[in-house]
């Protein structure tokens, strides 16, 4: 009987008269009590003395705590031979006691012991009923804040799939002009083609996956946000020591979620569709084009040598007839098309408005609204920042051309246009078996000071110089 006696007596030894556990860093007071020292500190909270020992209640002026090695060695021997028992459910780690309180400052389970170590005495300290109640109603912020983020996550994903589609298709559109353009040069550019191809295909490598990276992350936030609603739904449907249980961790995880929104990608692409010396090789095809005053919309101002063409601000008195364009703001030039390949150039400068194009030779030119293909209107239309055309096409621009260069082959029934500036394409239309007469069509849709002007070329007719 005399060992068992004797390692009762070393674990009662080796126990603080507080937590109820072993020594962990045991100190000694004036009157020669042990206590842990993290635990005598909380006990005596106040910033000024006297202190009372919490076993003799005897008065301590000061505090003057000595620490006690050998009782840590010993305390250290008894955890060893007697280590402490898991501690169940509901009960304080620290004190053995059921955990029958909650502090709402450091949103902690409490015991009784907890409570009187002094440690909470400025924190408001509930039951557990009531505490409970309070959090649920946190937890269920919680909640509807997760929600709203997962919703954010969401359409922030969809605009981002959105945005990776849109993308996509203006690479294939690119693309295709890329390899159209160099099929009818394939025998002496094939190398040029693959260089553009490959600079794309870069770009494309460059940007998509960060657009899919993107996308991907917020699906990713998005299964993470519904796996922590979930979490905290269950735990809503919890008792209240359970739902309590932990609850500074989970409201701690649900405030810390922060959405990460996609990266935002300029809509425009780097790489243009630039044949080397292409628009130096059309120029061979140029044509003297000159405006048709009889077709010209009242509106418009054509210089004398009829190369120029303005926008006024008042509509001029002429005589209506079926050639002339009225309501929409056009004019024709002189010149009709049957066959052959043609190409001629024309100066916009700074203009934020304008259309260039052909048209067949018997268009209503009387007619109210979009002047479409299936009309017999194949046009080019610049506005402020980007162009579109007759056909379904859009797109931005990097850098709006000052001179546009447009070229027809009748046969192959072929239309496109160029930024004579950097010799990049603008637009092709797709294959069109044109028939009948097609004349040149000019439309400055606004007013500004700077005209539409028919380039002279060098070589050209007359062997002149375009306008500086």
């Amino acid at each position: 009987m005399a060992a068992p006696d004797l390692s009762a007596n070393l674990q009662e030894e080796a126990t603080c008269a507080i937590c109820l556990d072993y020594f962990t860093d045991p100190v000694m007071t004036d009157c020669g009590h042990n206590f842990c020292r993290e635990c005598i500190r909380r006990c005596w909270g106040q910033p000024e003395g006297p202190y009372a020992c919490p076993e003799c209640r005897e008065p301590s002026p000061q505090r003057n705590l000595r620490p006690n090695r050998p009782l840590a060695k010993m305390a250290e021997l008894a955890r060893r031979l007697h280590p402490p028992s898991p501690v169940p459910q509901g009960v304080c780690a620290a004190h053995r006691e059921p955990l029958a309180a909650f502090c709402g400052e450091e949103l902690r389970l409490l015991c009784a012991a907890c409570e009187r170590s002094g440690e909470h005495w400025a924190h408001r300290v509930r039951p557990l009923p009531e505490a409970a109640d309070e959090l649920k109603g946190r937890l269920e912020r919680s909640v509807e804040h997760l929600r709203k983020q997962m919703e954010d996550a969401l359409l922030f994903q969809a605009q981002a799939e959105e945005t990776c589609a849109l993308w996509q298709k203006m690479v294939e559109s690119q693309r295709q002009n890329v390899l159209d353009e160099f099929q009818r040069l394939r025998r002496l550019l094939v190398e040029e083609e693959q260089k553009l191809l490959q600079k794309l295909e870069e770009e494309e490598l460059e940007v998509l996956p960060r657009l899919r990276e993107g996308a991907a992350r917020l699906g990713q936030q998005s299964s993470q946000l519904a796996t922590l609603i979930a979490e905290l739904e269950g735990r809503c449907q919890l008792p209240a020591l359970g739902l309590l249980q932990d609850v500074k961790e989970a409201l701690r995880r649900a405030q810390d979620v922060k959405l990460q929104p996609p990266e935002v990608v300029p809509m425009e692409l780097r790489t243009v569709c630039r044949v080397p010396g292409l628009v130096e090789t059309l120029q061979r095809f140029h044509v003297d084009v000159t405006l048709d005053p009889d077709t010209a919309n009242p509106e418009l101002v054509l210089c004398e040598d009829r190369r120029s063409v303005q926008r006024g601000e008042q509509r001029q008195a002429l005589p209506d007839s079926p050639e002339r364009f009225d309501p929409s703001p056009c004019v024709l030039g002189q010149e009709r098309f049957t066959s052959g390949r043609h190409y001629w150039e024309v100066e916009v400068g700074d203009r934020s408005s304008w259309a260039l194009g052909v048209c067949r030779e018997n268009v209503n030119r009387k007619e109210k609204g979009e002047l479409s293909a299936a009309c017999g209107f194949w046009i080019l239309v610049f506005l402020g920042s980007y162009y579109t055309s007759t056909e379904p096409a859009f797109s931005p621009l990097r850098e709006p051309p000052r001179r546009v260069g447009i070229f027809l082959d009748y046969e192959a029934g072929h239309l496109s246009f160029y930024s004579v500036t950097d010799g990049s394409l603008l637009f092709i239309f797709p294959e069109t078996p044109f028939s009948g007469p097609l004349r040149p069509l000019f439309s400055p849709l606004s007013s500004s000071a700077t005209p539409m002007t028919i380039c002279r070329l060098k070589g050209g007719p007359g062997d002149a110089l375009a306008p500086q």
